[in-house]
């Protein structure tokens, strides 16, 4: 699942971000309110994790806007502050859940699990292009009926990929997105990581999904007749 977490305390977000990777979770992050906005509006996600109190936009001025345009990727907010009266008002403007530090990161994952099923999430949790199906609950990938062994770095990218058919995405947006932002740039392995995914599935389908765009990325085909 991806999902956006903006937090500003780094301890905190070190631990988070290393906990929801290990797993499954793809995490956008972010350390203030203004770019988690930007990011927020910009892009999907399966769930939006908020601290309350971050530098910028606060995370309730952040829900209400987002409610207010019409998002409505489940919210769970994160506060030092255990009040009723931010519970309240977290809950009263849209939020789906309410979570107070310290916590365990394991139940902050079964919580996102959890909000993602109430919001209807179960029916995007299998997906299904062409001859691939990928479970994004048990991580299992099929070609044709038959097994994928992937590893998790993979199986994020092929579900980064398969979320948007047709699309096609840089280097840079794979890079951030499945390795952090923290990643050199110049590396090449989203290359070698494409070439790992394709020589499992080609064997099984010679079908080209993963498509090279020359100069920009890669993008997944669009079957002829969607499945």
């Amino acid at each position: 699942m991806n999902v956006l977490f903006v937090e500003d305390e780094a301890k905190i977000a070190n631990f988070v971000r290393a906990g929801l990777k290990e797993q499954g979770f793809v995490v956008d992050y972010c350390d203030n309110g203004d770019e988690g906005y930007l990011r927020a509006i910009d892009n999907e996600y399966d769930a939006i994790i908020l601290d309350i109190m971050v530098p910028g936009k606060d995370g309730l001025s952040i829900l209400k806007q987002l409610r207010r345009e019409g998002r409505n990727a489940p919210v769970i907010l994160l506060t030092a502050r255990n009040e009723l009266d931010d519970r309240l008002a977290g809950l009263n403007l849209g939020a789906d859940d309410y979570i107070a530090k310290p916590f365990f990161v394991e139940e902050l994952a079964a919580r996102i699990h959890a909000v993602v099923r109430r919001s209807g999430g179960d029916r995007q949790n299998l997906l299904t292009v062409g001859s691939i199906k990928l479970d994004r609950i048990t991580r299992e990938v099929t070609c044709n009926q038959r097994a994928i062994e992937l590893t998790s770095r993979e199986f994020n990218l092929l579900e980064y990929l398969m979320r948007s058919p047709g699309r096609v995405f840089t280097r840079t947006q794979i890079l951030e997105h499945i390795w952090g932002y923290d990643f050199n740039p110049n590396t090449n392995v989203v290359d070698v990581c494409i070439q790992r995914i394709r020589k499992k599935i080609e064997p099984i389908d010679e079908t080209n999904w993963i498509e090279s765009i020359r100069g920009v990325g890669y993008r997944f085909r669009k079957p002829e007749n969607p499945s």
